[in-house]
């Protein structure tokens, strides 16, 4: 078995001294000169080591003044629901300002991309069928905290106001209401979670260990019809996030 590099022993170690509690919470560590002699390492071992734990949330670096241990950050709760679409508003928003936090997205869409065979096949057409792909990054106070990569078949928008889920005087409105200005009826939506580890790229975006948990979502809407109108994958940290399940009653 190769050996670790320096750099991850001595992440390692720092997060030992905050788990056994050397360090607590706001805390500054020692100068990087400091902990590599104490180490037998070169102060940039220490400043890759310091950097990789800044990524991962268990240390914030201040400029100017040094590194501390970084306060808990609060598990965020998504509330996963249909009935919670709004006309005027984001339901994410609201969540977020529930909790006393800002809630924003940053997204980005490309038209006419080929659909892959798995979301073709969510979607009910044919695999290469040009779909158009929004992918997501959900903020609560700047902090990434939701991933979602969301398709739509272009046929069904094409040449319409709501083509572009970002884009246009629909922009941000979410799948229902989009769909409602075209005339299409979202009855219901279908959603598959599964635990499973991050990926290199999610666990870089949403600033996570590699391969710590997350949950995956798979969610389609359907039209009245029975049409899928729109599949997405929803990444969730499970450090970070608490989902739950919001279900309503028809009486």
């Amino acid at each position: 078995m190769p050996e670790q590099p320096p750099y991850l022993r001595i992440a390692d170690e720092l997060r030992r001294r905050i788990a056994e509690h050397v360090w607590e919470p706001g805390d500054r560590l020692p100068s990087r000169a400091q902990m590599g002699e104490e180490y037998g390492v070169g102060e940039n071992v220490v400043r890759r080591a310091q950097e990789l734990l800044i990524s991962q949330g268990v240390l914030a670096g201040r400029a100017g003044s040094g590194t501390y241990v970084a306060e808990p950050r609060q598990r965020v709760r998504v509330v996963r629901s249909t009935a919670r679409e709004q006309p005027d508003g984001s339901p994410f928003r609201v969540d977020m300002k529930a909790m006393g936090k800002q809630g924003d997205w940053e997204s980005s869409t490309d038209a006419k991309v080929p659909a892959p065979a798995e979301i073709a096949a969510r979607l009910g057409i044919a695999e290469g069928d040009l779909c158009v792909r929004t992918t997501y990054e959900f903020l609560a106070d700047g902090r990434p905290v939701q991933l979602s990569t969301s398709w739509e078949p272009y046929d069904l928008t094409a040449g319409t106001l709501v083509v572009l889920p970002e884009g246009g005087p629909y922009a941000g409105a979410g799948v229902v209401n989009r769909m409602a200005a075209i005339g299409i009826t979202v009855s219901h939506a279908v959603e598959q979670p599964e635990p499973r580890q991050a990926t290199a790229e999610e666990a870089s975006l949403l600033g996570i260990q590699k391969a710590a948990f997350v949950t995956h979502i798979r969610r389609t809407y359907y039209s009245d019809q029975g049409q899928p109108v729109e599949t997405a994958d929803i990444v969730v940290p499970v450090a970070h996030c608490e989902i739950v399940y919001e279900i309503p009653i028809n009486r």
